[in-house]
């Protein structure tokens, strides 16, 4: 399994923590972001994406994922609606003004900052696969948009494509939540859309249902979060966006005590921070 220990990184917020979308960013790209590697690379092994593979990533983020499926000699587009400072880093990983990667890989790498429909064109051809990558079942209401969002891009993909969504696993097999409930209890009284809950079985299906897309198989996957010590932890974890309602509930510093003092049972004697999870993914057809 990939290592998802990452290394420290200075804060970017100084000694006034305050929420600077770019360094937010930077935190989600350098920690965060690649906490989700072994989940990506089992989707791809299981469904052999390579050269041949035109794959459509809805929620790119900073482009780990697509930057993957480009090393495998995928075709790769990827949408970001919520946040540009990541499509920004993006574009710096998968469309670099050197030669790097050489013609090919940018003549393969397209990045659509708006609406999942523009991912298409009379002249762009099919894809093959679609990934929506972020997982859903931590906060109420996270799967919110993703149905039309699916129903959106299908028209896009070739028959029979595979959709792949992705979820956290059951509380009791992912050490994160009790942390993530440090959210909830903060943004109270705003306990509605914004709220932590666990991720319930069916929450893939449904997604996929609404969306009119076939079920055809899913997977469990072990995703740690590792991190070099609490700071780096913190940062990591606000990059998420998960914590935003509480931050507004509340204020940033009490946000990243609270937060802090919730990881301290997850810190080992080396000082860093250890949480095995389980994340689920439901592999899912276009009609």
């Amino acid at each position: 399994m990939t290592p998802t220990l990452v290394r420290q990184h200075l804060s970017h917020t100084g000694a006034t923590p305050r929420v600077d979308p770019s360094a937010r960013a930077r935190d989600w790209s350098e920690i965060q972001e690649r906490m989700l590697v072994p989940l990506y690379e089992a989707v791809y092994e299981r469904l052999e994406v390579g050269p041949g593979t035109r794959l459509l990533g809805l929620g790119c983020g900073s482009g780990l994922a697509l930057l993957m499926a480009a090393s495998r000699g995928a075709a790769v587009a990827g949408v970001e609606s919520d946040c540009p400072e990541r499509l920004t880093l993006a574009r710096q990983r998968l469309l670099p003004e050197t030669e790097t990667w050489g013609t090919r890989a940018r003549g393969d790498v397209r990045l659509v900052d708006g609406s999942p429909r523009d991912a298409g064109g009379a002249e762009t051809p099919a894809y093959t696969l679609v990934t929506a990558f972020e997982p859903i079942g931590c906060l109420a209401g996270d799967s919110e948009g993703l149905g039309e969002a699916l129903a959106a891009v299908t028209p896009l993909a070739e028959r029979g494509a595979p959709v792949v969504l992705a979820g956290w696993g059951p509380p009791e097999r992912c050490a994160t939540s009790s942390v993530l409930r440090v959210a909830t209890k903060l943004a109270d009284p705003l306990r509605s859309t914004g709220s932590w809950r666990p991720a319930l079985r069916d929450d893939l299906e449904e997604v996929a249902q609404r969306a009119g897309l076939r079920p055809d198989g899913s997977g469990r996957v072990a995703c740690p979060f590792g991190y070099a010590d609490v700071d780096s932890a913190v940062r990591g974890l606000l990059s998420t966006g998960l914590f935003d309602a509480a931050i507004r509930a509340t204020d940033q510093v009490q946000v990243d005590k609270e937060l802090a003092e919730a990881l301290h049972p997850h810190q080992r004697r080396d000082g860093t921070v250890w949480m095995p999870n389980v994340f689920r993914y439901l592999i899912a057809r276009v009609p």
